[in-house]
């Protein structure tokens, strides 16, 4: 679902030139009622999920999701990191349990080596650097290294004097830490792992901070942040947060190292005192963060430069303790029904969560037709699809090509099943879609009787470890807020000016 890289014409480039920006998801698992393996790939596949972060490596999800192809990122649980950063043989094991017995079935593409470390399980944080130097020797032994890169996600959290971004840098206490982890993921072609959470930013502000600057809502260019050391214009918090990582690791001389998000979303629920943790706000927030980010549009400061970004998170955790808000994070429940309903018109078949009928299943584009007939033959047959109108003289008929019948066929079978989880694969030859695809007499199931397009929605199962190691995440972005209502401050009163 990754968009083609734009042409940059850079002397120097912090992301790699073949690869555009993508857009993955988290897998949280703290639910009373957790879908299994099979249930959440197939929930991947339909919702076109390529890639995905898991918090540990649980076997059998990583069994559910071989010859899927979906890129995967395990994880070295938090209570793993001790052991793992005090023994290399230890490292080598947990590679050749985790990651090698897996290969080449599952696509693991990376491996995250704990989570917000410095912040949350600091005194795990001296042996952190020697955990990854260990997790990338076991991949450089098994010549696995090059496609499988080590990093580790921090908090932003550790960022002091983040706004304005060209001021920012690293809290001194960490940086004996950070530089050689910089320095280690430098050589190693690796990339920054920061998770950013503008909703947390915003909260904190007490009303400074403008609520449709952390949306990503447009702004007039008055109301933009301007940086006065660099007369950088920042629209929104998530680019200031990330821009603020690019400064804090040129800070340490640092500055080729790409910055991959692996957490950011908003809640659609909460607490009487969270009034902003609406659905509205959740569909606007992450809908025009996989707009942004699929657009390869980076930050000001790198511009046109991929953020890939993974969202926070597949399904609400209904067992997480704490606030309201820190239960309804996700993009389904459970069950497999769409939390809201994004807003996507432009971006293609991609999480296609829509909550009401204009959702639709159609053939595959270039998909064999071999297997195409044989789906068409079998959702008119064993799936007791009524295909009357595919025959000859009938409303459906024309264009006479597999193509335009198994559509017709697999959308009918779809909306039959209940636009289930999994009802939209027919062996890979089936995609989901918001563009309504009757068309003349022929009306597809669910059809409002319109062509065109409609919006377009969106929308793993690790061990228990993954709700242990996020429960109290989120309460670490708080220590950036002081940092925003400041610069914020400012250009309100800039503002007040003119």
């Amino acid at each position: 679902m990754g968009v083609p890289l734009l042409l940059l014409l850079l002397a120097f480039s912090v992301a790699r030139a073949d690869e555009g920006a993508f857009i993955g998801v988290n897998i949280g698992t703290a639910l009373s009622s957790m879908p299994s393996p099979t249930q959440v790939v197939a929930l991947l596949k339909s919702q076109q999920i390529h890639h995905i972060r898991l918090y540990d490596a649980d076997p059998a999800m990583l069994a559910a999701l071989s010859n899927s192809n979906i890129r995967v990122t395990v994880s070295v649980p938090n209570d793993q990191i001790l052991a793992v950063g005090q023994s290399n043989s230890t490292a080598a094991n947990w590679i050749t349990r985790n990651v090698v017995a897996h290969l080449p079935a599952v696509n693991i593409t990376a491996v995250a080596v704990g989570s917000e470390i410095l912040t949350s399980l600091p005194h795990a944080s001296p042996v952190l650097f020697s955990a990854l130097r260990f997790i990338h020797s076991a991949l450089v032994a098994a010549n696995l290294d090059r496609q499988i890169k080590v990093s580790t996600p921090h908090s932003s959290s550790i960022i002091l004097d983040s706004f304005p971004p060209s001021q920012a840098f690293f809290n001194r206490t960490w940086e004996p830490i950070l530089s050689p982890i910089l320095k280690f993921l430098q050589s190693t072609d690796s990339y920054f792992m920061l998770n950013v959470y503008p909703y947390y930013d915003y909260m904190q502000s007490n009303g400074v901070v403008p609520l449709d600057y952390a949306l990503f809502r447009p702004l007039p260019p008055i109301k933009e942040a301007v940086d006065a050391n660099t007369l950088l214009h920042y629209t929104n918090v998530f680019d200031a947060v990330v821009d603020a990582a690019y400064f804090a690791m040129a800070y340490l001389n640092v500055t080729n190292l790409p910055v991959v998000v692996m957490e950011s979303g908003w809640p659609h629920k909460g607490d009487a005192n969270e009034p902003d943790a609406t659905t509205d706000n959740a569909n606007t927030y992450n809908s025009n963060l996989i707009r942004h980010v699929l657009n390869n549009t980076g930050t000001p400061k790198h511009p046109g430069i991929p953020v890939s970004t993974y969202i926070y998170e597949l399904y609400d955790e209904d067992e997480r303790p704490g606030a309201m808000s820190e239960r309804f994070w996700g993009l389904f429940n459970g069950n497999g029904v769409p939390a809201y309903t994004l807003h996507l018109t432009g971006s293609g078949v991609v999480l296609a969560n829509d909550t009401t009928n204009e959702t639709y299943c159609i053939a595959k584009d270039g998909a064999d037709e071999k297997m195409l007939q044989a789906a068409l033959d079998w959702a008119c047959g064993q799936g007791k699809v009524d295909c009357s109108v595919l025959q000859q003289g009938q409303s459906c008929y024309d264009p006479d090509t597999v193509n335009s019948h198994a559509s017709y066929a697999f959308n009918a079978y779809y909306h039959k099943m209940g636009m289930t989880v999994g009802s939209c694969y027919f062996n890979g030859v089936a995609d989901i879609t918001t563009t309504d695809p009757s068309h003349d007499t022929c009306k597809f199931p669910g059809s409002n009787g319109k062509n065109g397009t409609f919006p377009n929605g969106t929308s793993l199962a690790p061990s228990t470890n993954s709700s242990a190691e996020t429960s109290n995440a989120h309460q670490d972005y708080y220590g950036t807020a002081a940092a925003i209502i400041q610069f914020v401050g400012v250009l309100l009163s800039n503002i007040l000016l003119f």
